[in-house]
């Protein structure tokens, strides 16, 4: 007797599936996307082995770090790649490209020189782990190691302007980077 009530829920706004899904008759009912992507093969020696190095000099927790900035890298090269198929005069690249460039220098991945798609396609995951929140705190000497800045950031310590941040993987816009410093209640602090 209970089931003819639930049948009429129905979610506001569905998430749109892609038709192939549809089509194998799966439909997607979750709110979020992916943010990570698991390798195809788990044990290539070299991979593992340059995966455990990016862990040790950037002090991640575990491989899933690692593959997220790799999924997040892959998503903007191959926005860069089907934007540069496009003309140059076309709308959308213009608008689509100016867009993703901004994105990119404000983060500060690319330099304000280098206002090109074809410099997003070089991007590497190590430019990515230097804007981390982690890194940072480490490289301006606030932390005594890469895992002292992880444990800092965690405890609530560092503040980001006037807001605490205590996210180790938050990257820093350029205009940022300068306001990086203990909080105001922290004990290492002037606080």
């Amino acid at each position: 007797f209970g089931s003819s009530h639930g049948s009429k829920k129905r979610l506001r706004n569905p998430p749109r599936c892609s038709a192939a899904e549809e089509a194998m008759g799966k439909k997607s009912y979750v709110n979020y996307g992916k943010t990570f992507r698991k390798p195809k093969r788990p044990f290539e020696k070299e991979r593992l082995d340059s995966e455990m190095k990016i862990i040790g000099e950037y002090g991640l927790k575990n491989k899933r770090e690692v593959w997220r900035v790799n999924y997040a890298l892959a998503k903007i090269r191959t926005a860069a790649r089907t934007l540069l198929t496009l003309d140059e005069k076309s709308e959308q690249r213009m608008f689509q490209g100016d867009a993703l460039l901004r994105r990119m220098i404000r983060l500060g991945l690319l330099l304000e020189s280098e206002k090109k798609l074809d410099y997003v396609l070089g991007l590497t995951t190590a430019k990515i782990m230097e804007r981390r929140l982690q890194t940072k705190v480490f490289k301006l000497g606030l932390a005594k190691s890469i895992h002292h800045a992880r444990t800092l950031i965690r405890q609530r310590h560092i503040r980001v302007g006037k807001q605490i941040c205590d996210i180790p993987s938050f990257l820093v816009r350029l205009d940022s980077e300068k306001h990086i410093d203990f909080a105001l209640t922290s004990p290492f602090g002037g606080g």
